[in-house]
């Protein structure tokens, strides 16, 4: 790892400190630690073909105290039984406070119950969490960065130009028979 950077030092010695055989480490992490380049991203990719990574679970920002900055989850697994990896962006699952944002229990369930239901063969949720293959780390170069896969924009609804314009021209027929229909009743009534 770089010297100035110490991250994967430390993930490093919890991956080789833990079991053999079942260990699984949980970190925290600042974000840069997903997809910074050099030596880092080498790392990445050994932790990724080596099948040990999980799960990468995005925090909301302002979790922390004395810092703003959002954090992630990583969630390794010398035991894993697939290669997948579970990514998820809980970055709005926060109730927001004035100088610190705080997760609450329904918070903290749906990111353990989306990944247990990883773990049983699921994980999927639209706009919240993705189950990504080796091949479709390998396509984002290793680059563990949760918005490159899971998609939280919102869609643009597809306008269609001509219904509009069909019902336009609908709500104009019916708002000329309306005036013929009052015009009809002013002359009945003698109205001018």
């Amino acid at each position: 790892p770089p010297p100035a950077k110490g991250n994967y030092a430390f993930i490093l010695h919890m991956l080789e400190t833990a079991n053999a055989e079942k260990g699984r480490v949980a970190v925290v992490v600042p974000h840069g630690v997903l997809f910074r380049l050099g030596t880092e991203k080498q790392i990445r990719e050994s932790l990724v073909k080596d099948n040990l990574l999980e799960a990468v679970i995005g925090l909301p920002a302002n979790l922390f105290f004395g810092t703003g900055i959002s954090a992630a989850i990583l969630i390794f697994n010398k035991a894993k039984r697939t290669d997948d990896v579970l990514f998820i962006d809980a970055g709005k699952e926060a109730e927001h406070g004035k100088k610190q944002n705080k997760m609450r229990a329904q918070h903290i369930n749906r990111i353990v119950d989306t990944y247990e239901s990883f773990l049983a063969g699921g994980g999927s949720m639209e706009k919240y969490s993705v189950r990504a293959s080796l091949r479709e780390i390998e396509r984002n170069e290793f680059n563990l960065s949760i918005s490159r896969y899971v998609d939280t924009s919102e869609k643009k609804k597809k306008t269609d130009i001509y219904a509009i314009q069909r019902r336009m021209d609908e709500l104009e027929r019916e708002m000329n028979r309306a005036r013929a229909e009052m015009n009809r009743y002013l002359k009945e009534l003698d109205f001018k």
